[in-house]
């Protein structure tokens, strides 16, 4: 009996079932399928090495080994997203009693930089009216059109926006509430809707209202909208290779900036973005609530007055 506690106690603190653990519980923690489905995709590449292995027992180096194993692919992203999946299985073995520290940890520096990827944005004015004057104008779905213009009055990721939840709306309040779990950096965030989203959310709930998510997926009962949903809808009006959905994010940080009218940092906190300096982050408790919701509703008037302003004219 003592040898098969032992054993199932093995089989529990390997590499593999502890991965699997964390996925189930990311799982009851609303994560959504496709990233899900992502991670599970990196325990795969681990597995081959690692995956039976005692995370008590592994180390740095055997991780390392995996990676670099990755990185002679030339994902060099790939590497770095399942390094800090792995640091996050060993965390949570930290924390469970079946291990003792992150391998992972002594590893950041050794892996490529992946070289940064600039989404393509419009950031001039006109221009910009004339993208959300096609917009407007779009004739495919309209629940596409709303999530379009939604992205340009919001300027959220536009997997939070794909992946929102009537129950995170409040219409009282105005208020989009976007639980942690689903945001980037694993923190609570809320975006004031000024009176064009309100208005836009509600010609979307008489259309979707009666399902879980604003942007369902037509071929899904659970599912939410593709992501090559919007950059299709995009490139069919003429803006490919010009702007793309998470282009919104930048058009809005421009000329919010541009504006000088906001504080910078209230700008970032719109966006959701933590700040790069750690001592200042360390510091700054304040999420500008107050001014948000002034710029979010001068942002709503700026963009109704650039597409009215702006010819009805497609990206060259």
């Amino acid at each position: 009996k003592l040898a098969k506690a032992a054993a199932r106690m093995a089989n529990g603190s390997t590499f593999n079932a502890i991965a699997d653990e964390l996925i189930q519980k990311k799982q009851r923690e609303g994560l959504q399928p496709k990233t899900i489905e992502r991670l599970r995709s990196l325990v795969k590449l681990a597995a081959p090495h690692i995956g039976e292995r005692p995370v008590a027992e592994i180390t740095s180096a055997e991780v390392l080994i995996v990676l670099q194993a990755v990185e002679r692919r030339g994902t060099f992203v790939t590497a770095v997203k399942l390094r800090a999946f792995a640091g996050e299985v060993f965390r949570f073995a930290v924390a469970t009693s079946r291990a003792t520290n992150d391998p992972c940890a002594a590893l950041r520096e050794a892996l490529t930089s992946p070289a940064t990827i600039h989404r393509v944005a419009i950031v001039e004015p006109k221009a910009f009216g004339g993208l959300l004057r096609s917009i407007h104008a779009y004739e495919g779905a309209i629940e596409t059109r709303i999530a379009l213009e939604l992205c340009a009055l919001l300027a959220p990721r536009p997997g939070e926006l794909r992946g929102a939840e009537w129950s995170e709306i409040n219409f009282d309040d105005r208020i989009w509430q976007i639980p942690k779990h689903k945001m980037k950096m694993r923190r609570e965030h809320r975006i004031y809707l000024a009176p064009q989203a309100i208005e836009l959310l509600q010609e979307l709930h008489a259309i979707t209202g009666h399902r879980r998510f604003l942007f369902p997926n037509v071929r899904s009962r659970e599912g939410v909208m593709s992501s090559n949903t919007l950059s299709g809808a995009l490139a069919r009006l003429g803006f490919d290779g010009v702007h793309s959905a998470h282009g919104f994010r930048s058009s809005f940080s421009s000329m919010a900036n541009e504006s000088g009218l906001w504080n910078a940092d209230a700008i970032e906190a719109a966006l959701a973005h933590q700040h790069q300096n750690s001592t200042r982050r360390a510091y700054q408790r304040s999420d500008f609530w107050e001014e948000r919701v002034r710029m979010m509703a001068w942002w709503a008037d700026r963009c109704d007055e650039m597409r009215a302003a702006a010819p009805s004219t497609k990206a060259a």
